[in-house]
């Protein structure tokens, strides 16, 4: 029975180019005082009697030699064949074994299996396959980078030899037109005419007045009344006779009052007011005549100013340009000084393309059996079959299906809330908010314990509460979800982030594109308000908003230690009454960690028939070292009726690892 091995007692390397292989098998025997090579036929094709083909006239596309003499003993008698495929060939055949898979619908980790007879060199392929792909990438990155430093190199030298040109014509300009500086008579110049510009705007104005009150007194001729008071004129006497003309008319409206309009002193005030009118236009004309003159003149003075600006040497504009044109090369030449540090910096730190969530892993079924023990064997099999089953279900069962399991592993952490299972996925989201199902008051009872864990604060600052757990599939999306409609449906205002920013859900499970700008966004983008990035997924729940993970950054921990994170909690504890946060399973990654330092309970979810009891010892830790703020567990999925099924579809395979070579 022929064996594939991954690894042979002797060396072989190909002397013809890779696209030259043909097909062919060779047969190499271990003897005792030779290695014996031989065709797909059994005919003798080299005796080797030193081991090696070094240095021996043949045929063979490859030569061999054994790498270890010492050792040679323990290979005598054994038989092994050598099979050459054409490089073409060798790649389809691998094509078709590997496979590819997503791990969920939206999910953007890739599975790669390869289904070979041979676990070692399968693995051997599957790291294979990820190291050459990730110096792919890195390999394009760097090589856009290079590019770019090139052309910023280029660009320096010639800025650096127009600079300097450019300081020379500067020198000269100088020194040939005896040349320092014009800033002291444009300066001087520009303040004429901003002196001058101002009076005549005033002046205009006050001319607009004069006429103003003019019209005022000759609309009042028949029908005398009070005119306006001094609206900014400058006379003295203008404003004298308004005064009094305006004294004269409430005399006169007093006096109808009481003696009424035949009295004697009434007439004689009528007759008053009639001669202050005419006192009063002609003052208006004569003010607005020595205004028009004191226009006159401040008008051929800006005119004068202003011929004098304009007979600037020409040299005084050459130079200008000179140091326009100066100013432009150092504006470019630093900003290009920046971009190539930039580019220098990302050419040093070019993170890999992919991240290798887990290292690949190999199930070996040993194939085939001896005719004489099949009967036997099998018969072995099927008395084990059902006592292995009933082993592995009662004995070896390592999930947890009840609250007992947890209370058992650690007694010290509560337990506030049992979210029971749900089979039926028109039911997962708790979207209306006078639901009254099992299912909707299990999520007010878990929304009143985290309420009464919450510290008590004394201002009116939103309470904030993480959600997250172990690994994927737990349930942490759909509990911080309903949890956050739970809470809404009793009118407080509720902030839902999505702040699992490498496997976001929410936006799966609120029918939402997902390429919409979010949390992600604003941590990197400095100009973008987080208020703007808010989305209302529930029509019934009016005081529920969502801002959503955003698009997959390549550091997510870089971007929630930045400071805006902190900065967004703190204002939007001001805005809401609750802030849910729904994080990334813990095992994997540290960004929960940082997110908690912001919250004040952490809601651990824990789902029935799925998580591995011994995953409780991790958060036990979280747990007793304080990396979790406030933390309580959440039973997830519990069957009321002691099956370990789960209804809702979650996907066991992270966006982090437990997959097989993704």
């Amino acid at each position: 029975m022929l064996t594939e091995i991954t690894q042979l007692p002797f060396s072989v390397t190909y002397v013809i180019p890779n696209s030259q292989i043909t097909y062919g098998s060779y047969t190499v025997r271990i003897q005792e005082k030779s290695i014996d090579i031989l065709d797909a036929d059994a005919q003798m094709l080299l005796q080797l009697p030193a081991f090696t083909t070094v240095g021996v006239d043949h045929d063979l596309p490859f030569d061999l030699h054994f790498s270890n003499p010492l050792n040679y003993m323990d290979y005598v008698g054994k038989t092994y064949i050598l099979k050459t495929t054409p490089l073409k060939a060798a790649a389809s055949d691998l094509k078709w074994q590997l496979q590819i898979e997503i791990t969920g619908k939206s999910s953007d980790v890739l599975k790669l299996s390869l289904n070979a007879p041979n676990a070692q060199r399968s693995e051997a392929i599957l790291d294979a396959i990820h190291e050459v792909f990730n110096e792919d990438g890195i390999t394009d990155r760097q090589l856009v980078l290079k590019r770019t430093l090139d052309f910023i190199h280029n660009r320096f030298s010639i800025l650096v030899s127009e600079l300097d040109s450019i300081e020379i014509n500067k020198k000269n300009f100088k020194v040939e037109n005896k040349f320092i500086s014009p800033e002291a008579s444009l300066e001087m110049g520009m303040s004429t005419v901003i002196d001058s510009e101002a009076q005549i705007f005033e002046l205009e104005g006050q001319i607009l007045l004069v006429d103003f009150l003019k019209d005022q007194v000759l609309n009042e001729i028949r029908n005398i009344s009070l005119l306006p008071a001094s609206l900014g004129t400058e006379g003295i006497s203008l404003n004298s006779l308004i005064g009094t003309y305006n004294t004269l008319i409430l005399e006169r409206d007093n006096l109808n009052i009481s003696g009424g309009r035949n009295n004697p002193n009434n007439i004689r005030l009528e007759s008053l007011l009639s001669e202050s009118k005419k006192n009063l236009i002609n003052s208006l004309d004569l003010t607005k005549s020595q205004l028009k003159m004191v226009l006159g003149t401040l008008r051929e003075r800006d005119k004068t100013v202003n011929q004098e600006l304009a007979q600037i040497p020409e040299k005084e504009r050459l130079f200008r340009d000179i140091e326009r044109q100066q100013q432009i090369k150092e504006t470019l030449y630093l900003f290009l000084f920046q971009k190539r540090e930039e580019a220098a910096i990302n050419l040093a730190i070019t993170e890999p393309s992919i991240k290798i969530i887990e290292q690949p892993l190999s199930s070996e079924i040993v194939a085939g059996l001896n005719t004489h023990n099949a009967i036997p064997v099998s018969v072995v099999i099927g008395l084990l079959i059902p006592f292995g089953f009933l082993y592995v279900r009662f004995l070896l069962d390592t999930k947890i299906h009840n609250k007992a399991h947890i209370t058992h592993a650690c007694p010290d952490i509560p337990i506030i809330g049992e979210i029971p299972l749900r089979k039926q996925n028109n039911e997962l989201i708790f979207t209306d908010p006078n639901d009254h199902s099992p299912a909707a008051e299990a999520f007010r009872i878990l929304g009143s314990n985290v309420n009464f864990m919450s510290p008590v604060k004394d201002n009116s600052e939103a309470r904030v509460i993480l959600a997250t757990s172990t690994i994927k599939g737990e349930g942490k999306t759909y509990v911080s979800v309903n949890l956050s409609l739970a809470l809404s449906s009793l009118n407080k205002r509720v902030l839902l982030i999505g702040a699992d920013l490498r496997n976001p859900q929410i936006h799966t499970i609120i029918k939402a594109r997902k390429d919409l700008h979010g949390l992600s966004n604003y941590l990197h983008d400095t100009d973008i308000n987080w208020k703007d990035l808010l989305i209302t997924g529930f029509e019934r729940h009016h005081n529920h908003h969502i801002l959503l993970s955003g698009s997959i950054p390549p550091n997510p921990a870089h971007l929630l230690t930045n400071g805006r994170f902190e900065h967004l909690i703190q204002e939007a504890k001001k805005e809401f009454d609750y802030i849910i946060i729904d994080s990334a399973p813990t095992i994997l990654v540290t960004d929960t960690m940082i997110v908690s330092s912001f919250v004040d309970t952490t809601v651990y979810v824990v789902r029935a028939n799925f998580t591995e009891k011994n995953l409780l010892n991790y958060s036990k830790e979280l747990f007793e070292t304080g990396k979790l703020n406030n933390m309580a567990y959440v039973l997830n999925g519990f069957n009321t009726s002691g099956s370990y099924g789960y209804g809702y579809n979650y996907g066991y395979n992270y966006g982090y690892g437990n997959t097989s070579t993704p």
